[in-house]
């Protein structure tokens, strides 16, 4: 998503009321931003470079451990993995081509895009890119929800593809979602300091059902990733603690389980305090007895400064699978030992359908 930090809008001629310019003061912001050293160019070159190559790593990992496995769940599981990670890298190489330049070159929004494609391009990747990781989360919670909990009703045919397919599914669905504003339901605005584009947080009916949707979609991803990892982590513990168990000893459902909490505690700190924030600007501002034409100077900051926490989850996304694979831990934890199987919860299935199970 965005990086975030540029220097000062050079002007916004053309900010009518169904344009993407005049959301904001631009003159106002002129003078409060430009003797910032956070507006220098290097500090996003920086800061997207470090994300890119985060996730470069972990993609040629990913890839690597995709190759050496057999087991069918692990090898799904990796193909969630490995969409959150060309989501996410591809979420910073999109918006970090417009925003640098603009650092730069510090060219003139009205000017350049007076029909607004690029600010709706560069608003519709915010969304798309932001978006997707939510949802991805959840459906890898929700895959290992089924998985640990209800391994008999899992379908034999779970694969790759099938993996691919329900990742593909969530990647249109954010596309359809980011496409809303083009297609007229809201619109997409010039945010401060004036170096990208996002959804209006303005008292408008297209702008609040929006925002709304957006936000709330958020939210119910996060609760439903805490929902299912909070069950499938008790699951987990009980199978710890199941000293009877005569099930090979495994832990792979352990170290999804990490990677999936990480995923989902980052996600949680970096997304929730914006979501909370659009919910709460566009209720507050609906109570107001007069509708704004323009956001007040204190709510575009915030607005700048929870758009820089949410832009961490897809630096540190890459880094939870890369430190927290099994084959790190037990480097840190040399006495780390392999764990019962899940299987191990259900004794009484049948034993040809408890070999299949522990193959997979």
């Amino acid at each position: 998503m965005a990086l975030g930090t540029a220097g000062p809008l050079n002007g916004s001629r053309g900010a009518g009321p169904g344009s993407c310019f005049g959301a904001f003061n631009s003159s106002a912001s002129l003078n409060e931003t430009r003797p910032r050293a956070i507006a220098s160019p290097w500090f996003s070159t920086a800061f997207g470079l470090i994300g890119l190559c985060s996730n470069l790593i972990a993609l040629c990992v990913l890839l690597s451990s995709s190759r050496q496995l057999s087991s069918r769940a692990r090898s799904s599981f990796l193909v969630f993995l490995c969409g959150l990670v060309v989501t996410d890298f591809m979420g910073l190489l999109v918006t970090a081509s417009v925003i640098i330049p603009y650092h730069f070159i510090k060219f003139d929004w009205a000017e350049v895009d007076a029909g607004c494609h690029l600010c709706n391009f560069l608003g519709f990747s915010m969304v798309f890119f932001g978006q997707c990781p939510l949802l991805l989360g959840a459906t890898m919670a929700g895959e290992r929800f089924v998985g640990i909990n209800r391994p008999f009703s899992r379908s034999s045919s779970v694969s790759k593809r099938r993996a691919w397919a329900i990742v593909g599914a969530v990647w249109a669905f954010c596309c359809l979602l980011g496409l809303l504003p083009v297609l007229g339901l809201g619109r997409y605005t010039l945010q401060f300091p004036g170096s990208w584009c996002f959804l209006t947080l303005l008292p408008d009916t297209g702008n609040v059902v929006f925002c709304l949707l957006f936000a709330l979609l958020g939210v119910c991803s996060v609760l439903l990733s805490f929902v299912f990892n909070t069950v499938s982590v008790v699951t987990l513990c009980r199978v710890y603690h199941d000293r009877e168990s005569v099930q090979r000893r495994r832990d792979s459902e352990v170290e999804m389980m990490v990677q999936l909490v990480g995923i989902m505690i980052i996600a949680t700190i970096c997304w929730m305090p914006l979501l909370i924030f659009i919910i709460q600007t566009v209720l507050q501002q609906l109570r107001a007895p007069e509708r704004l034409l323009m956001l007040p100077t204190e709510t575009q900051k915030l607005l700048l400064i929870y758009i820089r926490m949410v832009t961490w989850n897809q630096i540190l996304d890459p880094w939870v699978y890369i430190l927290f694979r099994r084959a790190v831990l037990r480097r840190v934890y040399p006495s780390l030992r392999a764990r019962p199987s899940i299987v191990s919860l259900y004794p009484a299935l049948n034993p040809a359908l408890r070999r299949k199970l522990t193959q997979e």
